[in-house]
């Protein structure tokens, strides 16, 4: 942890407490707000000597204060069409540097079994279905940004699918980084529940207006009652000097089924923890995700799976690509627990370094405490293939166009899975224009 001498990070949220923030007033939520803030000051920022931290040092984080909040958050202008995405035309909610756009969202004519509201707005009106979520303290180290977000997030989604309900067009949720006056730090909520049997499609896009340098939190707690179905694409793509730390957590029921593309390319420093629990019978979870880093930019990605019931399955397939001197993280952990008989699980993370000076350190982990369970993890860092770059070159390709040609096909084959061809193939344009 931080040493004895206050952190400007930690000094700069000494005033935190008098914040009014959606939902202020109601004495279970300013008391669970107060507890995390006191308990995050008191802890400070982890070092690496905390394994949770270990490859991800945030003595720079430390160093720097940021603003509680942009009041001009409400009146940046924002060019709508970079919120537009191919083949995603369904609700939207927007969100600018934390905020609540209704300018710039998409609530109109909702289909039927869809509730969907800014987190805000549900903290003003009727806060109490959320007491269970919003009350919740984060006791792993790994968690100290949750934390943080449980005492300051006053936006984010709630979203709603009720029982057997079919959503036909994906949900958009975007969050937007906008310059501000001083470089600031937002927070924000999602709380995503599907009913049993119910179906959707959700995209979350993470994006910037113009470049900034703020750090942006976000937990997104996300539960599947038995039957459900769930596709989650994420795009992030935030500003390459700004900061995002994220925390998401899934709960699924029976026969639930949850899949997540994730692909990742800016952010000069990122985090995200994904914590999947499989507490029902033939529940299963797979994730495909890509990580894309060039000049200094540092991602760190942490998985954890819990198989909890019988016969659950998940299968985990990610990739990384580093260039210059940027680094990425990965680890990986799959954990069958006991009862937890027929499971299958399995983890690949395979990665490239397309500089000597890139770095790139995996961590695949597996324990396993049930009986007639298959399971199986692996992990790679290397190079392009030399024969295949001398191939391409024979054929007239300059160097440069047959290391990116590689480097895309190496990519591309975690989202072939992805049902949405159109957004598919936007995803292999954005990575080859983020490739060097």
């Amino acid at each position: 942890m931080s040493s004895s001498a206050p952190l400007p990070f930690i000094e700069g949220l000494r005033d935190a407490a008098s914040l009014r923030l959606p939902g202020s007033g109601r004495a279970w939520l300013d008391a669970a707000r107060r507890e995390n803030l006191e308990a995050f000051i008191a802890a400070g920022l982890p070092d690496t000597r905390a394994e949770a931290w270990k490859y991800t040092a945030l003595r720079a984080l430390g160093q720097r204060r940021f603003a509680l909040g942009d009041p001009a958050a409400a009146t940046h202008a924002i060019d709508t069409h970079v919120l537009k995405l191919p083949g995603v035309d369904g609700p939207r909610l927007v969100f600018v540097n934390g905020v609540f756009r209704a300018d710039l969202s998409r609530l109109e004519a909702l289909p039927a079994g869809l509730t969907l509201q800014p987190l805000s707005q549900v903290l003003e009106q009727d806060p109490e279905p959320l007491r269970f979520s919003l009350s919740r303290h984060y006791r792993e180290t790994g968690d100290i940004f949750a934390r943080l977000n449980a005492a300051l997030a006053g936006d984010g989604v709630v979203l709603r699918v009720a029982a057997n309900a079919r959503i036909n067009k994906p949900v958009q949720i975007c969050f937007v980084g906008a310059p501000a006056q001083n470089d600031l730090a937002w927070h924000a909520r999602n709380v995503i529940e599907l009913g049993e049997g119910a179906k959707l499609d959700l995209v979350e896009h993470h994006l910037y207006s113009a470049p900034h340098k703020h750090l942006g939190t976000l937990v997104t707690d996300i539960v599947l009652q038995n039957g459900a179905h769930l596709q989650h694409v994420l795009l992030q793509n935030a500003g390459e000097d700004s900061t995002l730390i994220r925390r998401g957590s899934l709960h699924l029921g029976a026969k639930s089924q949850a899949t997540m593309h994730v692909l990742e390319l800016g952010g000069a420093l990122t985090r995200h923890d994904l914590h999947a629990e499989l507490r029902g019978d033939e529940a299963r979870f797979d994730t495909r995700g890509v990580f894309v880093l060039r000049g200094r930019q540092h991602v760190d990605t942490q998985l954890s799976i819990r198989h909890q019931a019988l016969n659950t399955a998940s299968e985990s397939i990610w990739r990384g690509v580093a260039d210059e001197r940027s680094r990425g993280v990965f680890r990986g952990a799959i954990v069958v627990a006991e009862g937890a008989d027929g499971a299958d699980a399995s983890l690949s993370n395979k990665n490239l370094l397309l500089s000597s000076l890139a770095e790139i350190d995996t961590k695949p982990e597996l324990e396993i405490y049930a009986d007639e369970v298959k399971a199986a993890h692996g992990a790679t860092v290397g190079q392009l293939d030399e024969r295949a770059l001398f191939y391409l070159r024979s054929r007239g390709l300059p160097q440069a166009e047959a290391r990116a040609l590689l480097t895309a096909a190496f990519c591309r084959a975690v989202f072939a899975s992805l049902p949405n061809e159109t957004l598919r193939d936007y995803f292999s344009e954005a990575l080859l224009a983020h490739l060097p």
